[in-house]
C-alpha cells in the first residue's frame, strides 16, 4: 500500500484538470511577506507546499501533505536534516472538522464560492469554497471535504486566499523530491520527529546521578568531582548565527534525598590561564582568592587577570524528594513526577557559539541516592534579537558549586565592602548590562532565605540598581513537592515566600543596565545588608553576574 502511496506522489499528473492554486497570507488586510501557499489538485488528489519548496529555496525540515479525496486519505511527508525524509498517513485528518453551512455567497477570482465556520482551538475558521471545479482541496485540510477552499480567515484578521488559480499540463514530483526512502511511522513519531528537526539538540546528560557519595568516579564521558555532587561533560557548540535563541532544559528526580536544594547549571570558560576546572581538578585553594577584610577568603569567585569564574547559565532548586517520595499520600494531591526547568540563555550566545566547552550540573545535597537529571541545551534560528549583545565576560559566580569540597559559603555580604569586583575592558563597550543572578539562603525564621533584603549595584562608584530579589508565589509548586514539612497553621514548608526563589523553580536574571562603558579599568560591587549569626545558623548570598554589551567591529 505504503509503495503505491510513494509511485503516486512521483507520478506525472497526466490528467487534463490539474490545477496549481497560490495561496497569498494577509493580516488585516495588509499582506505579510510570507512564502506563499502552493495547491496542485485533480479531482483525485492534492499536494500542499509552497513557492520556495517549488523554487528548491526552502531549507530543511519541511512538508508536504498529500490528500487523496475520495478515501479522505491523508499522508505526510517531513524532509528533514541529513536527507532523512519521514512519513505517516491517517484516514481521520478531513474527518476531524465539524462545519456550520451558510447561505452566503461571494465570488473569489470569478467562481462562485459559498461560507462555512467552523472552530479550531476557540479560533473561529471562516471558509469560502467552490463546487464549480470539481476539486477537493485548499491551502490548508480545513474545508477539503467541502469543495475548493479559496479563502480562510481566522479570528476576522488573518486571511489566506488564492491569489491565482490555472490550469497546468503536469507536475513531476520526483524532479524535486526523492521519496523512496521515507520512513513510515506513527502520527505522534512522525510529530516529535519533524518537531525535533527544526532545532538543533545538544544532549549533556541523559539520567546521570548527582549525589554525595565516595563511590562516585568519573568515567570517560563524564567527569565527576566534590564526592559526585558536580559533573561535568565535554560539549562541542556549533557556530550560533546572531538573533537564535537558546534554551537550557533540565529535568529532575529525587532518588533518595527528600530536600530542596541548590541546584546549578554552568559552563567554564578556558580563555585564561585558570579557570573553574583548575579548582575542580586541583582543588578550590588553586584558584584566586577573593577578601574583603572580615578574615575569610573565597576562592574562584572573581575575575582576574588570569582567572574567569564559571560561567552561571541556570539556576534551579529542587523541590522536596519529588518522584522518591511520592508515596507520601495527602487527599487531593496528584503529585508531580519530575520537576522541569527550562531557560532562555540567548544573551550568553557569545559565550557559546563555536566552543567546546566544559558544561556542568550541581546540586547540593548529602544523601547517596540523591538526584537523576536530563540536560539538553537547544538552539534555535529565529530572526528577532532580545539582546543585541556580542559580548558576554563573567565578573563573579559566588555560588559554591565545591560545597562538598571545601568551598565556602559566600558569606562576604557581611561588611560595608561586600562583593567588589575589578575589571579590565579591552574595547569600549555599548549598552553595557550587567546579568545578575540572586538568591538569599540561611534557612531559620530570621535566616535571609526567609527576609527580604535589598541587593545594591555599583558601577565605578555609583549606585545603578537596587531591588529586593523576592519571590511570593512559592504555594503553586506543592505538587512537586510530596516531602515537603507541613506546620500547624496549615501551611506547607514549600508554600512560604523566599528570597528569589521556591523549591521546584528556575530563578530569573535580573538585566541591570549599566550604560556605555570605555575600555580600561572599571569596579563593580555588590552591596547586601547580610544577616547576623545565630549560634551556629548564618546567612549567605550566592551572587552571579555576566557583563553583556556591544563592541562594534
Amino acid at each position: 500500500m505504503r509503495t503505491a502511496l510513494l509511485f503516486l506522489f512521483i507520478s506525472i499528473l497526466g490528467f487534463s484538470q490539474n490545477y496549481k492554486i497560490t495561496y497569498q497570507t494577509s493580516f488585516e488586510g495588509k499582506t505579510r511577506p510570507q512564502d506563499p501557499v502552493v495547491v496542485f489538485a485533480n479531482p483525485n488528489e492534492n499536494y500542499i507546499l509552497t513557492e520556495s519548496i517549488l523554487k528548491k529555496e526552502k531549507q530543511v525540515p519541511f512538508e508536504v501533505i498529500k490528500n487523496i479525496s475520495k478515501e479522505s486519505k491523508t499522508i505526510y511527508f517531513g524532509f528533514l536534516a541529513h536527507q532523512e525524509i519521514a512519513a505517516t498517513e491517517t484516514d481521520k485528518a478531513l474527518k476531524s472538522y465539524t462545519y456550520q453551512l451558510k447561505d452566503d455567497t461571494k465570488k473569489i477570482l470569478g467562481y462562485v464560492c459559498k461560507k462555512a465556520i467552523t472552530s479550531v482551538n476557540s479560533n473561529t475558521i471562516e471558509i469560502w469554497y467552490t463546487n464549480q471545479l470539481n476539486l477537493f482541496a485548499g491551502p490548508n485540510l480545513m474545508g477539503q471535504n467541502l469543495g475548493l477552499v479559496l479563502e480562510v480567515t481566522r479570528n476576522g484578521s488573518t486571511t489566506t486566499k488564492a491569489t491565482e488559480l490555472k490550469k497546468v499540463k503536469s507536475m513531476d514530483f520526483s524532479t524535486l523530491f526523492n521519496t523512496e526512502k521515507a520512513k513510515f511511522t506513527d502520527g505522534l513519531s512522525y510529530k516529535d520527529l519533524l518537531w525535533k528537526s527544526k532545532f538543533e539538540t545538544l544532549s549533556v546528560f541523559n539520567q546521570a546521578t548527582i549525589n554525595f557519595s565516595g563511590e562516585s568516579k568519573s568515567d570517560e564521558i563524564i567527569k565527576r568531582f566534590a564526592n559526585g555532587t558536580v559533573i561535568l561533560k565535554k560539549i562541542k557548540f556549533p557556530e550560533i548565527a546572531s538573533g537564535s535563541q537558546i534554551f537550557v532544559q533540565l529535568n529532575e528526580q529525587s532518588k533518595g534525598d527528600a530536600y530542596d536544594r541548590t541546584g546549578t547549571v554552568f559552563a567554564v570558560p578556558q580563555d585564561r590561564t585558570m579557570s573553574f576546572l583548575d579548582a575542580l581538578e586541583k582543588g578550590i585553594k588553586t584558584v584566586p582568592a577573593y577578601e574583603n577584610g572580615n578574615g575569610k577568603k573565597y576562592y574562584g569567585v572573581e575575575i582576574t587577570k588570569d582567572y574567569l569564574p564559571a560561567l552561571e547559565l541556570m539556576r534551579f532548586f529542587t523541590p522536596f524528594g519529588v518522584k522518591q517520595f511520592n508515596h507520601i499520600q495527602l487527599k487531593g494531591k496528584n503529585w508531580e513526577e519530575k520537576a522541569n526547568y527550562r531557560q532562555d540563555i540567548s544573551e550568553l550566545g557569545p559565550s557559546l557559539s563555536g566552543k567546546e566547552l566544559w558544561i556542568g550540573a550541581f546540586i547540593g545535597n548529602y544523601d547517596k541516592g540523591g538526584h537523576q537529571i536530563d540536560l539538553e541545551i537547544t538552539i534555535h534560528k529565529n530572526d528577532g534579537e532580545v539582546f543585541k549583545n556580542n559580548f558576554n565576560l563573567p565578573l563573579f559566580n559566588t555560588l559554591n558549586i565545591m560545597e562538598m569540597a571545601g568551598q565556602d559559603y559566600s558569606t562576604m555580604f557581611n561588611n560595608d565592602k561586600g562583593l567588589e569586583i575589578d575589571f579590565d575592558l579591552k574595547e569600549d563597550l555599548e549598552n553595557a548590562t550587567l546579568r545578575y543572578l540572586s538568591t538569599g539562603h540561611g534557612g531559620w525564621g530570621n535566616g535571609d532565605e526567609f527576609v527580604p533584603k535589598v541587593n545594591s549595584v555599583y558601577i565605578d562608584g555609583q549606585l545603578v540598581h537596587s531591588f529586593i530579589p523576592w519571590r511570593s508565589e512559592c504555594g503553586s509548586y506543592r505538587l512537586y513537592n510530596p516531602a515537603s514539612g507541613n506546620f500547624e497553621n496549615g501551611l506547607s514548608s514549600s508554600d512560604l515566600s523566599r528570597s528569589n526563589w521556591c523549591p521546584g523553580t528556575v530563578t530569573n536574571p535580573n538585566f541591570i543596565p549599566l550604560g556605555n562603558l570605555k575600555s580600561g579599568k572599571h569596579r563593580i560591587k555588590i552591596s547586601i545588608p547580610q544577616g547576623e549569626n545565630e549560634g551556629s545558623s548564618f546567612s549567605s548570598w550566592n551572587v552571579s553576574g555576566t557583563l553583556l554589551g556591544t563592541v562594534k567591529k
